[in-house]
C-alpha cells in the first residue's frame, strides 16, 4: 500500500477530473486546493467515511463528511462548536487540515498518514516498523474507494454522459461484524455478476455492508432478476425500492 499510496501521489497531475455530480465537490475542490492534495484523496475519504451522509455520526463520536472525533481532533484543528462539523465545507476543510499535517508528519508516507487519520497519530510509529493490522486494513479500504471513484465518476475521453452519484440507489445485500467477511463476498459478488456493480462501506456502528450499486432504472431491470435468481430475498428487491430520486444537496 505504501507504493500503491506513493504512486497515486506522484501522477496526481495526471489523474482524471471528476465528471460527476457529487455532494458538496466545491467543497473537496476548495479544500484540496488550499492544502495542496488531490480532490480524489478527500473524496475517497469522505466515500469510505460517511458515504458523503454529512450528519454521519459514528459510535466513536465522529460527525459529518470527514468524521472528525469530538472534541479531541476537532478542537486540535480550531473547532470548538459541535455543530461546525455539520457545516460540509467546515468539515472537509478540517480534514484536508488533517490529511496534510499527518502527510507533513510522516515524511509523505500516505499510507501511514491514513492510518493515523483512523487510529490517531500517537498509534502510528514513523519509518517502517509494522502499524496495526486495523490501521493497515483502513489504507487499503480508502484505496478501494478511490478505485470506486475512478472507475465509475473519473472522466474519460469517450464519456458523454454525466453520472448523477445523488440518482443512483444502494440496495444492501449482506451486513458483516468483520471486514474480511465484507471483501470475500464482495469479490465472490463481482466474479459471479461481473455486468454489475457491488461496493461495500464501513458503518458507523462498525458493520460492514456490502450493497449493490443501481444506477438508473434500466440497470436495475439487468440487476434485480440476477440478485432474485441468486437467493437474495425477493421482497427487498424490487422497481417499487427503486424511485431514483436525488437524495443529497449538491
Amino acid at each position: 500500500m505504501q507504493q500503491r499510496w506513493r504512486a497515486f501521489l506522484e501522477q496526481q497531475e495526471h489523474q482524471p477530473a471528476i465528471s460527476a455530480r457529487l455532494p458538496y465537490l466545491h467543497c473537496f475542490q476548495r479544500a484540496a486546493a488550499a492544502q495542496q492534495l488531490p480532490t480524489l484523496l478527500l473524496l475517497a475519504v469522505a466515500r469510505g467515511e460517511s458515504d458523503f451522509d454529512a450528519n454521519a455520526i459514528s459510535k466513536a463520536n465522529a460527525h459529518g463528511l470527514m468524521q472528525i472525533q469530538w472534541p479531541g481532533t476537532a478542537n486540535h484543528l480550531g473547532i470548538y462548536r459541535l455543530a461546525d462539523l455539520y457545516q460540509p465545507c467546515r468539515n472537509v476543510a478540517a480534514g484536508g487540515r488533517y490529511l496534510k499535517e499527518l502527510l507533513q508528519r510522516y515524511d509523505g508516507d500516505l499510507h501511514r498518514a491514513l492510518a493515523a487519520y483512523n487510529y490517531g497519530p500517537s498509534r502510528i510509529t514513523k519509518g517502517d516498523a509494522p502499524i496495526p493490522d486495523g490501521a493497515d486494513w483502513y489504507s487499503r479500504y480508502i484505496y478501494r474507494h478511490l478505485q470506486s471513484l475512478l472507475g465509475r465518476y473519473a472522466a474519460t475521453a469517450t464519456s458523454q454522459r454525466q453520472t448523477d452519484f445523488a440518482s443512483e440507489q444502494k440496495l444492501l445485500l449482506v451486513e458483516f461484524s468483520r471486514p474480511y467477511r465484507a471483501e470475500a463476498m464482495l469479490a465472490h459478488l463481482t466474479a459471479r455478476f461481473p455486468a454489475l456493480h457491488f461496493d461495500w462501506f464501513r458503518t458507523p456502528a462498525q458493520r460492514f455492508r456490502v450493497v449493490v450499486v443501481i444506477a438508473d432504472k434500466h440497470a436495475a431491470k439487468q440487476a434485480l432478476p440476477l440478485l432474485k435468481a441468486a437467493g437474495f430475498d425477493s421482497r427487498d428487491f424490487s422497481e417499487r425500492h427503486l424511485t431514483f430520486k436525488k437524495k443529497s444537496r449538491l
